[in-house]
């Protein structure tokens, strides 16, 4: 198939970084969707830039390509899921967020990344929506010149719950932003199912053309929850078609972070899924 397949380390989180990657090669995947955290090239502890380097090398002998995500739960507070966010009311909390992100650009350029995720955050109670969007939009400058800098790709993704949650909130941010050429989308296939308006075939073909990453699960309609490929409503076989139909060439993660107790298992089953073109 002409689709680039990687899987997502936040699916690999009982193994170590090495033994997740050499478990993807060996399998066959053409990528890995890195997710920054302690377990997995920690952003936030000495010798990022020598460890990175490291990884590199691994990824490069491995043929693996990389796309650097974002969205470990607690890897800057050990309280607060996904804490401190772009949208904290904090300006130094969403310092915190804004500088953890300019670091994954920098990773992700070291790396050769294609993408580089990151997602807005859930507005607080309270916060007028308006104000929030003015936030996020302040906090992401120093990202998108970061990522400008480093010529990588800055993805958002629509998150269920978070302010930036469906295809038309990425388009207000654009709009906010001044449409800038390294902000892309993110796109997740299973989102689309749980609260996009379009099928997800269709979410695929109207995002193409701001389309930078792409993750994949399976999800059932308004139940935000990540599903191994069968255990959802997906029809999966017009939305791979149309994947390739966008001449998009990043990487297709799957997305299981919930499942990494059987990650091992799971990367392989969901490689076939795929390879085989999504049938049931």
């Amino acid at each position: 198939m002409s689709l680039r397949l990687g899987y997502g380390t936040n699916g690999l989180t009982d193994l170590r970084l090495d033994d997740a990657l050499t478990l993807l090669a060996d399998l066959g995947y053409d990528g890995v969707g890195l997710t920054l955290d302690h377990m997995h090239l920690d952003p936030m502890t000495p010798g990022l830039a020598a460890r990175t380097r490291l990884v590199a090398r691994r990824l490069d002998r491995l043929g693996l390509e990389v796309a650097v995500e974002t969205g470990a739960r607690y890897v800057l507070d050990p309280r607060r899921k996904h804490g401190p966010s772009l949208l904290d009311p904090d300006p130094e909390q969403r310092a915190v967020r804004t500088g953890l992100l300019v670091r994954a650009v920098r990773v992700a350029a070291d790396l050769g990344a294609h993408a580089v995720h990151c997602f807005s955050g859930i507005r607080p109670p309270g916060m007028p929506e308006d104000t929030a969007w003015k936030l996020l939009a302040h906090a992401l400058g120093p990202v998108l010149d970061a990522a400008e800098s480093a010529g990588v790709p800055l993805a958002v993704e629509p998150e269920p719950g978070h302010l930036l949650a469906t295809l038309a909130d990425f388009h207000r941010l654009r709009t906010e932003l001044g449409s800038p050429a390294v902000l892309g989308l993110t796109l997740d296939i299973g989102h689309c199912q749980c609260l996009e308006p379009l099928s997800p075939a269709d979410c695929v073909r109207a995002a193409a053309p701001w389309l930078r990453h792409v993750q994949i699960e399976d999800m059932r309609r308004g139940v935000h929850e990540h599903l191994p490929f069968g255990d959802g409503e997906i029809d999966f076989p017009p939305v791979l078609k149309a994947l390739a139909g966008t001449g998009y060439r990043g990487l297709t993660v799957v997305e299981l972070p919930r499942h990494s107790h059987a990650g091992p298992e799971l990367a392989a089953r969901s490689l076939q899924f795929l390879r085989e073109g999504g049938r049931r």
